[in-house]
């Protein structure tokens, strides 16, 4: 079974179903914007839906390496590249649609906005270093780096995944409705966890033999 499932992975058709897929929230959340179905704050809810698909699609993108090691499918790890670029692509909607919506494209009142609300601050924060992330994905720049500096870069991730969290803590905490964020936090908290111990482990075999 499992050789069948990394032979369906390896498909060509795969990477486009994904891609397909991953389009799918945005594809709705279009279609309900001119079908007036977005609620009695437009604005607000493709801000706020934008920015909940790039907190899921990052939870994703940190889930494949546990569920590659632990179902035993090396060719799941193929997935992973691409989630991550959707992680990047729905944050900058979020940006996009709290930059247009909220604030008209004005930098002056971004500039002040950002500086008297410490959640859009971390939020900045966390796209900027999802930035060079998204821009090293590809297989030029893993050559141009090298492996371990690519590696090295790419483990911001984590960073990035805290400071998701705590814009997403911060924005909810304000309505005081953080049930959603305790979820996001369990998940976010095993998935990086299980990463930290593996890359314990992983170390610690290293020194031993």
């Amino acid at each position: 079974m499992r050789t069948r499932i990394n032979r369906w992975l390896i498909a060509r058709w795969v990477q486009p179903l994904l891609i397909v897929l991953c389009l799918l929230p945005l594809a709705w959340l279009l279609f309900a914007a001119f079908t007036d179905r977005l609620g009695a704050n437009p604005a607000e809810t493709l801000i706020r839906a934008s920015g909940d698909w790039a907190l899921r699609f990052l939870c994703l993108t940190l889930a494949v390496t546990p569920l590659r090691v632990g179902l035993q499918l090396p060719t799941l790890g193929r997935l992973r590249r691409t989630l991550g670029l959707f992680v990047a692509f729905y944050a900058l909607n979020h940006l996009l649609a709290y930059a247009w919506f909220d604030m008209g494209f004005e930098l002056d009142d971004i500039a002040r906005d950002i500086a008297k609300r410490p959640f859009i601050l971390v939020g900045m924060v966390a796209f900027g270093l999802l930035l060079p992330l998204a821009a090293t994905s590809f297989n030029r720049a893993v050559k141009a780096l090298g492996a371990v500096r690519w590696r090295i870069l790419h483990k911001a991730v984590f960073g990035i995944a805290v400071l998701a969290l705590l814009h997403f803590y911060w924005m909810r905490s304000a309505k005081n409705d953080v049930a959603e964020v305790v979820v996001y936090a369990l998940v976010l908290g095993f998935l990086v966890g299980w990463r930290v111990r593996h890359a314990w482990q992983d170390q610690r075999e290293g020194v031993i033999h």
